[in-house]
């Protein structure tokens, strides 16, 4: 496939533990992966994650001991995909509530990520 911070699909997130999650935003973390979920801008704090581990990968991806890949490859999550069309309602919707670009950039840096 590609590097996974040249995609634009949108992406999901499996842990070991067998939760998932959809990456809203994702950037390099010099520990591993800093990503937000989506709606990640109504709670902050609690939305943000670190994901601890070595990249690997060019789809489906590893960082530590998760795996990422685009959502609805493999068999397609009902929850996630629902979720996703939740986000991208709210994206359409909401844009003025949204950060921007450079406000996510910002986020992510005061969160130790790589840019």
């Amino acid at each position: 496939m590609a590097d996974l911070f040249s995609m634009k699909s949108p992406l999901m997130i499996r842990f070991a533990s067998g939760e998932s999650r959809i990456m809203a935003e994702y950037f390099k973390h010099p520990d591993g992966l800093l990503f937000f979920d989506v709606f990640w801008n109504q709670q902050v704090e609690s939305s943000i994650h670190l994901v601890e581990g070595e990249y690997k990968g060019e789809g489906p991806w590893k960082v530590g001991d998760a795996v990422i890949s685009v959502l609805g490859c493999h068999g397609c999550d009902a929850d996630l995909a629902a979720q996703f069309a939740d986000w991208q309602t709210y994206l359409q919707m909401c844009s003025d509530e949204y950060p921007d670009e450079g406000e996510i950039v910002g986020f992510a840096i005061s969160h130790g990520a790589v840019v």
